[in-house]
């Protein structure tokens, strides 16, 4: 048995995964600055990392990523430019082994990616699923932060199940759609 990784790594390819780049937009035109953003798939091109530096948005961002690859990036990039670690740390690690206990509390989260790296290596280990994983960080979202997800992902079917049972379950409220982003607010329903 070993760590479920993701053996690949991810540039920036705006035309087949826009998420990232429609997510920074929703932060400029919504003038997010100061908040904790918790944010799944950091890809090897760290886009929100750089665009709260160039920016200056100061917000502190905790990216996760499970390829070796990606996280080898974020160390040459911080080497390379320490002004970028002030604001943005990036974690290697399975998202589905996340532990509330380890985690502060969160102003936005983003889920992008939720369905298409979960499979029956994640068992292995007693990996969270999807739906646990998601409600844990709906746990370490502040009562009115956002958590967004992404239409475009090839396994939105399975976040889209995950969000709604989630709003039925009185924990998410729908927030509404930005570009390829569906928006849930965080109720004040405890978890």
């Amino acid at each position: 048995m070993s760590l479920h990784i993701w053996d690949h790594f991810w540039d920036l390819r705006v035309k087949e995964c826009p998420c990232d780049v429609h997510f920074c937009d929703w932060l400029d035109d919504n003038a997010v600055s100061g908040k904790a953003i918790f944010h799944f798939g950091t890809g090897g091109h760290h886009l929100l990392g750089l665009h709260n530096v160039e920016k200056d948005r100061k917000n502190a961002i905790l990216g996760i990523t499970a390829s070796p690859g990606e996280i080898r990036t974020y160390e040459t990039m911080i080497t390379e430019n320490p002004e970028l670690g002030w604001g943005y740390k990036a974690y290697f690690g399975d998202i589905y082994q996340l532990d509330a206990r380890l985690l502060p509390v969160f102003d936005i989260v983003t889920l992008f990616h939720v369905g298409e790296f979960r499979t029956e290596a994640n068992d292995a280990y007693g990996g969270l699923t999807d739906y646990a994983m998601t409600k844990l960080m709906a746990g370490q979202t502040r009562t009115g932060g956002t958590i967004a997800f992404y239409t475009g992902s090839y396994a939105y079917d399975i976040a889209k199940r995950v969000h709604d049972q989630l709003v039925e379950e009185g924990l998410l409220a729908p927030k509404g759609r930005y570009k390829t982003l569906e928006l849930f607010e965080r109720t004040s329903k405890a978890i």
